[in-house]
């Protein structure tokens, strides 16, 4: 059976986690436009050149999840996509294997995004939640 343009993307969204250099968590993330081609991808890690936190742990790496944002040194996989995007103003699905939080959530707001599609919940994406469905977007659990 040929899979969805939800599955499809979310596979290769998991695909992505597997790069992740964050000792913490491992997401990954894919913006597609409205013919559901792929725009840019991400995974969460430390900057380029930076020790990964996977071979050398930051201060954040075995905090509680949610907590201790401004000590770990990931950049997000939804900011990382976001950086590799030409043009945000073509984004329409934003694929994630983890809910996106608060910082990403309003990031994505200030572009033409209009649906996020995560795999897994966030114990802290209840604000992220409220942000993006208040703006009128969609807000999709995917289950596979």
């Amino acid at each position: 059976m040929r899979p969805s343009i939800d599955t499809t993307m979310m596979v290769v969204a998991k695909a992505l986690s597997k790069r992740a250099t964050c000792a913490r968590r491992e997401v990954g993330c894919v913006l597609t436009d409205n013919k559901s081609r792929i725009l840019s991808t991400g995974y969460n890690g430390v900057a380029r050149g930076q020790k990964h936190c996977t071979d050398t742990p930051c201060a954040g790496a075995h905090l509680e999840s949610g907590k201790g944002h401004d000590v770990c040194e990931a950049i997000h996989a939804e900011q990382n996509a976001l950086l590799q995007c030409a043009n945000t103003d073509m984004i329409e699905t934003c694929y994630t294997t983890t809910a996106p939080c608060v910082a990403c959530t309003k990031l994505l707001l200030n572009t033409e995004c209009k649906r996020i599609v995560f795999a897994e919940s966030y114990d802290v994406h209840s604000e992220s939640y409220r942000l993006w469905i208040d703006s009128g977007r969609i807000w999709e659990p995917y289950y596979a």
